[in-house]
């Protein structure tokens, strides 16, 4: 077996010195981007007044707490933090469908392929980068003041939040949709709302769907953290029971969310994995 002869280096070198000596700048980009964040890092951890100290003494308060943790106890209260579940995974659902029902057609005004002309999905795109820039904390001390305190807030804070979330996601799921399948509801005579109704929602609404089933979930740990602030749900009742040191109380609280949690992540996964493979299949 005949072995390939040895490549030339000087030749090489010679032909193509761009790929053998790098400029000095491309050599040190990389070690200054180290240094830099390295005292960027440095930096912070100086003017935030991170001390190991204090965080080795606060160790020995976190065991205490941990301690007063166990067992987890409702005490009589059991049926109240139940109820207190119940209307936080509503304010996650409610919140996040009112979201996405709103978005979708919000969502077509920023796709490219639907919108050509960038001065129309501007203002659309900007809108939806601006709403989500606010966090949902944020949203909730807002609707709080407007609506007053309780559950309602917590519902309006999600979905106005997820709107922007969505729309952004949505838009991006249409524009990478096939648009074979748009060609051909016009070749056979559709018009524009055709080609949306039957060429591009067919496509894009499995995708859709996932992201709607991540965010229920994700939003159940969002309403929780709203609660806190006053948006109800069982948030309100941790923020409670932490705040007369009723640790047992909040080691159950915590496990509740932990449970749903883990249940809402176990059927939104067999949910999606039934739609994609429906989608497979079709």
């Amino acid at each position: 077996m005949s072995q390939l002869p040895k490549p030339d280096r000087e030749h090489l070198r010679a032909k193509y010195p761009e790929m053998f000596e790098k400029p000095a700048a491309a050599r040190l980009a990389t070690p200054a981007m180290i240094v830099a964040a390295l005292a960027i890092f440095i930096f912070g951890l100086v003017d935030l007044d991170f001390s190991p100290t204090k965080l080795v003494s606060g160790m020995s308060q976190l065991g205490w707490i941990t301690l007063m943790m166990i067992p987890p106890d409702p005490g009589s209260s059991l049926l109240a933090y139940l109820s207190a579940l119940g209307e936080t995974l509503s304010i996650a659902l409610l919140g996040t469908t009112i979201a996405a029902v709103v978005a979708l057609p919000f969502s077509l005004l920023a796709a490219r392929n639907i919108i050509p002309s960038g001065w129309l999905r501007f203002p659309v795109r900007r809108a939806f980068d601006s709403i989500r820039g606010v966090d949902t904390l944020i949203w909730a001390l807002v609707w709080i003041n407007v609506v007053g305190l309780g559950p309602f807030a917590g519902v309006l804070a999600i979905a106005v939040s997820d709107f922007g979330a969505f729309g952004k996601l949505f838009s991006e799921a249409i524009e990478a949709a096939d648009r074979k399948q748009v060609e051909g509801i016009r070749a056979s005579g559709g018009n524009a709302l055709h080609e949306i109704r039957f060429g591009l929602m067919p496509q894009v609404l499995p995708v859709i769907a996932g992201q709607v089933l991540y965010f229920i979930e994700s939003n159940t740990r969002s309403a929780t953290i709203i609660g806190i602030v006053g948006a109800g749900g069982i948030g309100l009742q941790l923020a409670e029971q932490i705040r007369v040191l009723e640790w047992q109380k909040v080691s159950f609280l915590i496990l509740m969310i932990l449970v749903a949690v883990a249940a809402i992540d176990w059927i939104s996964s067999k949910l999606r994995f039934a739609i994609i493979g429906q989608r497979a299949v079709a």
